[in-house]
């Protein structure tokens, strides 16, 4: 085979430990997407960086996040060390030569990176619902918010929108109930809770616009190769959930948009979802049949998804049987629970009569894995104990000033760092409920001067009229329903003053802890 339609991974060794072949990764296969398993300390980040380097020297773009910034240094050249030139020599590798990958650095808080946004809108509800963490019937509320805005033609687009629309719900939660199902006040506040969270745990800074558009994550040099997101997450993973929903949110979005290819002759994007455990910890069953509808058609519209975990079974089995290219680094067996994994990790490669898997699978060194990979018709190939290739890029974390300068010459510079913020719901509904409100005001000014000029009033032993010209006006009699305008104008006023509230305490609360 040409070996520019393959990536070389590393090479297996006998059971003398003697060099026996090459292992390879089929570019064709790219997009049947695999699996980057083993415990802390064995390699997994190294893997993931020559995978990244494989497939961006091919021309493939890569969208990888990077957990504890040792991810960046793929941006830089490597530098000629021991224990990387050696291993260089003992699986063969005589045309090795260090070089640096092109690479956007993303974060959602912009301060690693360009900043990475989409809307209330685009996430949708179940992803909404899912990083919120809520109930049914919240879950519920939520999909009658989208309805409402849908049929109203607001736009949701960051959470002061999204907030301003709960609101108005909750203010005319009956008249709303018997038209779209019970909207419950209690949910609704629930709700409301959840979104003060997030915004304190920094999610607002991850809704708005302008969004990420996907073409930006998919470019490639004018060199031929392609380029590497790095989305900076250390700061990110302080909030595991909306991390996990992020990564959920950008497939489902590449889903979506992208059209149908086929089987390429290499992927058109490959995605590394590191700490993948975080996507399946406690979610829901309509979420896990989400993500494995996902990944297994994401598959034809070229896009390969690459899952990297510490434990086999942090995925559950029914994606974890469509990962068709493996690697597996080492697995400690102290526990039960270790030994389970051992064992399934194990169950999940084609046998290799040489050695023993699960045995081997406790006694890998550093820098050492099992590796299996889709060959022939799309077969997996007989698991081989292999030595992983040294990476040519710097293995480890760049300076500030690295990243700095990088980010001074990125493509998208300029594209995502400064804020939009269009009018949308909160806008809209405060514009009608000031238009509400102008004419509620003309309405009482017209009502009082015909008042004054009527004819006044008099009462048996109270007087005449004109000594009564400057007693109090009596109450009109009669419950007047307020309009679905003038309420949402009562309800938009009280989110802005919450709001700038809300801003003096955290102002004043700031300058006296200063």
């Amino acid at each position: 085979m040409d070996d520019t339609a393959k990536l070389f991974i590393g090479g297996s060794r006998n059971p003398d430990d003697s060099l026996n072949k090459a292992e390879y990764l089929e570019l064709k296969f790219g997009n049947r997407h695999g699996l980057v398993t083993g415990a802390t300390g064995t390699g997994k980040t190294v893997s993931l960086q020559i995978l990244a380097e494989g497939f961006s020297k091919a021309g493939v773009p890569v969208f990888a996040a990077d957990i504890k910034g040792d991810l960046s240094g793929i941006a830089m050249k490597g530098e000629p060390k021991d224990f990387l030139l050696k291993r260089a020599e003992a699986i063969g590798l005589t045309d090795y030569e260090f070089e640096q990958f092109p690479v956007i650095f993303w974060d959602l808080f912009g301060e690693k990176g360009h900043r990475v946004r989409t809307t209330i809108a685009e996430m949708g509800p179940l992803l909404l619902s899912r990083l919120m963490d809520a109930s049914e019937p919240q879950e519920g509320v939520i999909n009658i918010a989208f309805k409402i805005a849908d049929e109203a033609g607001m736009p949701l687009l960051d959470l002061k929108d999204f907030t301003a629309l709960l609101n108005y719900m909750a203010e005319n939660a009956n008249a709303l109930s018997s038209q779209f199902g019970l909207i419950s006040k209690t949910s609704v506040a629930s709700i409301q809770r959840a979104l003060l969270v997030l915004e304190q745990q920094g999610a607002e800074h991850f809704f708005g616009e302008p969004a990420l558009k996907i073409s930006d994550i998919m470019r490639t040099t004018n060199n031929g190769y392609g380029q590497i997101s790095v989305l900076a997450a250390d700061k990110l993973m302080m909030n595991p959930r909306l991390y996990a929903t992020f990564l959920l949110w950008l497939l489902s979005e590449l889903f979506e948009e992208l059209p149908e290819v086929g089987d390429p002759d290499k992927p058109k994007l490959v995605f590394f979802f590191d700490e993948a455990h975080l996507l399946f910890d406690d979610a829901p069953k309509v979420l896990i049949e989400r993500v494995e509808q996902v990944v297994r058609l994401i598959r034809s519209k070229g896009v390969g998804v690459y899952f990297v975990t510490q434990n086999p079974l942090d995925v559950p089995e029914s994606v974890l049987a469509q990962l068709g290219n493996r690697v597996q680094h080492a697995l400690r067996a102290y526990t039960p629970r270790e030994q389970k994994a051992v064992k399934t990790a194990a169950d999940t490669f084609r046998p290799n009569p040489a050695f023993d898997c699960a045995e081997a699978i406790t006694n890998l060194g550093t820098g050492e894995a099992l590796v299996s990979t889709l060959e022939g018709k799309g077969a997996p190939s007989i698991v081989e104990r292999t030595l992983v290739r040294p990476p040519a890029s710097r293995i480890g974390a760049i300076t500030d000033q690295e990243r700095q300068a990088i980010i001074d010459k990125s493509p998208v510079l300029g594209v995502y760092d400064e804020d939009l913020d269009r009018e949308s719901a909160f806008e809209m509904l405060s514009a009608r409920a000031k238009q509400a409100a102008d004419a509620a005001a003309a309405k009482e000014k017209k009502d009082d001067a015909e008042a004054s000029a009527g004819s006044g009033w008099t009462l048996p032993g109270f007087g005449t009229d004109d000594d009564n010209r400057g007693a109090a006006k009596p109450r009109r009699s009669g419950y007047q329903r307020e309009t679905v305008v003038e309420a949402a104008m009562k309800s938009v006023a009280r989110t802005v003053a919450t709001q700038v509230g809300r801003a003096l305490v955290r102002g004043i609360l700031g300058s006296l802890k200063r």
